[in-house]
């Protein structure tokens, strides 16, 4: 028996096959072969046809089944882009081209709801300001595209579309809700009054399904298309990052799932819903919330980490592959001798408050300092970066004590993954696998065939346990609260 896992990503769409009884990935396929296109009509927008999210869901598929049997699918995950709005009319066609989570248009909108709505209430019930949420984008299209305003009668979220055309039913989740800042904290409902304040009628919002559990089954249509069971339970469906800790078996308080790509990601699971006072980290429902047991999603996002590796290697190193690099670093002991990498140079930070700071090395000496001192002082900059998005998150009750992630990027670096351990005194988890396999996994859980999670992640692979190097304590601690320094100095 198979579970299928749906990645709805902006650059690509990932299928895989999951081997239920064993735990294992027989059959994946990314599509396209090339990135995606990703339309921006002016400045700050980002618009894609959902149309090709199903066209390259197809062609996965297809892929899939040269190899495999699809007839043995028994259940199907979806993870998707966060925060896109997809709006539908009454044949569930789009009526635009969906608004997805990169495009900023509708910045202006959801800091004036703030202001109209209030500070307090926000924070008190939304746990977030309403922000550039998919929310705020709908009541874009209201203010500035009355006609095609006027033919919506429902607005999804890009997994929702998906599960649509799998199934021919319209609905969304709690937690997609939240990620839509349509859910209120404080009474365990949808937040209304976030719809009222915009001007949108309430009967666009779909009905609410599980997000682990049956909630709808494929159609006669999908075995047509696709040769999968018609009935066949479409059982789990999650925002990206929500999912990737999912996928790295992240469910309790205390857990963190983080990723350190182009951009660094850290989640972290706590029962407290709190806010930040200052949005610098955002708060949704995680995926196995639950009214006896709540379970809050506390999500950071730092846009200069591998991206300022990636820059250093391109203009310090470029002779040197990764591997190399790591080794040069390795020569020079932790603290870098007292060069400091501020690596915030891409773009505003919202966990800098939306300040655009840029990248700075500092405290450069110029007979002691050399590239292996770059080279470390960058992963570690990077890694104090993650540090002080973490501390922000234990203000709302995060309490880490382990932190999963793929074995990938910058955890390939023993470095980057054992200066992190030590900085935040907790073990770091690697893991193999990735979006698609941890939607497979939800949907095998959704649909009953494991029945705990422990079982559903019994077979989890996982390929190293990093732990704090206690002789790098010390050093660490002082360079980090020299790092923070010169941070506070450019805020």
């Amino acid at each position: 028996m198979y579970s299928l896992g749906i990645d709805i990503g902006s650059s690509s769409v990932k299928v895989s096959l999951l081997d239920i009884q064993k735990g294992d990935c027989v059959a994946s396929s990314t599509n396209p072969k090339v990135e995606m296109p990703i339309s921006a009509p002016q400045k700050g927008w980002a618009e894609q046809n959902p149309e090709m999210w199903w066209k390259y869901i197809c062609e996965g598929v297809e892929d899939m089944a040269l190899k495999c049997d699809i007839s043995k699918v028994v259940s199907i995950g979806i993870t998707y882009q966060m925060h896109g709005l997809v709006a539908v009319d009454k044949d569930i066609k789009p009526v635009r081209d969906a608004i997805i989570w990169c495009d900023s248009r509708a910045v202006g909108i959801g800091a004036k709801a703030l202001e109209e709505i209030g500070y307090d209430k926000c924070m008190d019930t939304l746990l977030n300001s309403p922000g550039n949420f998919t929310a705020s984008k709908l009541a874009w299209v209201k203010e500035n595209e009355p006609e095609v305003y006027s033919k919506i009668w429902k607005f999804m979220l890009p997994g929702d579309y998906i599960a649509y055309r799998l199934s021919g039913e319209v609905a969304t989740t709690q937690t997609g809700l939240s990620e839509q800042i349509l859910w209120d904290f404080k009474n365990a409902c949808r937040a209304d009054f976030v719809a009222d304040y915009y001007g949108i009628d309430k009967e666009l919002i779909p009905e609410i399904v599980p997000s682990i559990g049956v909630a709808c089954r494929t159609s006669a249509q999908t075995f047509r298309t696709l040769g999968i069971l018609e009935g066949t339970p479409i059982s789990y469906r999650a925002g990206d990052q929500p999912n990737n800790a999912f996928s790295l078996n992240v469910m309790n308080p205390g857990e963190i799932a983080t990723t350190a790509g182009t951009s660094g990601v850290v989640y972290g699971v706590t029962d407290v819903p709190k806010a930040d006072s200052a949005s610098r980290v955002n708060t949704f429902l995680h995926v196995n919330n639950k009214k006896d047991a709540p379970r809050y999603g506390v999500l950071l996002c730092i846009n200069g980490t591998g991206i300022m590796n990636s820059w250093i290697h391109k203009t310090v190193a470029p002779e040197n592959d990764y591997n190399t690099m790591n080794a040069l670093a390795s020569g020079v002991p932790a603290g870098s001798d007292g060069l400091v990498v501020l690596p915030f140079g891409n773009g505003a930070e919202r966990v800098l408050e939306n300040k655009t700071t840029g990248a700075r090395v500092i405290g450069i000496d110029l007979v002691r300092h050399n590239t292996s001192h770059v080279l470390r002082a960058t992963q570690e900059g990077i890694a104090f970066s993650f540090r002080y998005g973490i501390d922000i998150m234990k203000n709302l009750g995060l309490k880490p004590n382990v932190i999963r992630a793929g074995k990938a990027n910058l955890f390939l670096s023993p470095i980057f993954r054992q200066t992190l351990a030590t900085l935040c005194d907790a073990r770091i988890e690697l893991f193999d696998t990735d979006g698609s396999l941890g939607a497979a996994r939800g949907g095998a859980l959704g649909a009953g065939f494991y029945k705990t999670p422990e079982e559903a992640f019994a077979n989890l692979h996982k390929l190293e346990t990093v732990e704090p190097v206690a002789e790098w304590k010390e050093a660490l601690d002082e360079a980090y609260e020299t790092w923070k320094k010169e941070l506070e100095k450019n805020l």
